[in-house]
């Protein structure tokens, strides 16, 4: 079986291919295929709040690859989910028609509690019996996820996003109200807390952290790294650091929201598995397979 996910966020669009395999049972998914491109939404949907004919066009395009490889890949079912964005934009439901007209694909808007549902359901499987606070950061939302020995205790979705940021579309009252959920539900947990962090941003901060130890970071050393980023131009991020351009300008106040939901939860390490809504949406796309007798 061969499924395939496509997620557009405010940032960028990315679409991945797996093969389902069988390993002691346990169903495992292989990547064949991945593009990711810097669709970039957010701009049109955090300053005129709607996508331009320009943005609409590379929307379409982007999707018409992605038809094309899944068709190339003979992929059995797929699902295209946009975030923060799109499910803001005013002229969302035009957009969404316009795929549906042209490509004969559905988009499924979500709402944050749903993305925050799709990640969370994969990160649950690596967890163990401690307490972990799941941060997911994208262009125009932050999603939070509060584990006590492998059970949800909360959920939270805030607008709170590097392009939102970006654009100046932020405002200090989700920072505000994210700081108080935190505050809120921590003292619910009994013990130490460690962080999970998902996204492309602390991905490339884990990726260029020195003498990291197994999939962990410490706090101390994410400042350390994004202090290092942080002394570079963006042109110089792209030239030195070789950071895709759309990586470059986001990176530092990505790390910040990281940082800022680390303190507040009194977190000092931080695990980076490289999962993200994706992977929620595989393994979603398997289990209503499964539940299908298929």
């Amino acid at each position: 079986m061969k499924l395939a996910a496509v997620d557009i966020g405010s940032n960028a669009a990315r679409m991945q291919i797996s093969a389902v395999l069988h390993d002691s049972g346990k169903a495992v998914f292989k990547k064949i295929e991945y593009i990711r491109y810097p669709l970039r939404l957010g701009h049109d949907v955090f300053t005129i709040r709607g996508l331009s004919p320009e943005r609409q066009l590379k929307l379409v395009q982007f999707l018409h690859a992605c038809k094309l490889l899944m068709e190339l890949h003979e992929v059995d079912d797929h699902a295209i989910c946009a975030t923060s964005a799109l499910r803001e934009a005013v002229n969302k439901k035009e957009v969404t028609e316009r795929v549906r007209r042209e490509l004969g694909l559905a988009i499924q808007v979500i709402d944050g509690d749903r993305e925050a549902e799709l990640v969370g359901k994969v990160i649950a499987q690596t967890l163990d019996d401690k307490n972990y606070l799941h941060i997911d950061v994208g262009g125009g939302s932050t999603e939070l996820n509060l584990y006590a020995d492998h059970r949800k205790l909360a959920s939270k979705s805030f607008k709170i996003g590097t392009v939102r940021q970006l654009e100046h579309a932020d405002s200090p009252l989700p920072w505000k109200q994210m700081e108080i959920w935190i505050k809120d539900h921590i003292p619910a947990v009994k013990g130490p807390i460690v962080a999970i962090g998902t996204g492309g941003n602390i991905s490339k901060i884990f990726e260029l952290t020195p003498n990291k130890k197994d999939a962990k970071v410490s706090r101390q050393e994410i400042i350390n790294t994004r202090d290092y980023i942080a002394r570079f131009t963006e042109e110089d991020r792209i030239n030195k650091l070789k950071l895709n351009p759309d990586r470059a300008d986001v990176i530092v106040p990505a790390t910040d929201i990281y940082l800022s939901a680390m303190k507040w939860a009194g977190a000092d390490q931080m695990r980076v598995p490289d999962i993200g809504l994706k992977d929620g949406m595989l393994l979603m796309l398997y289990e209503n397979a499964a539940s299908k007798g298929r």
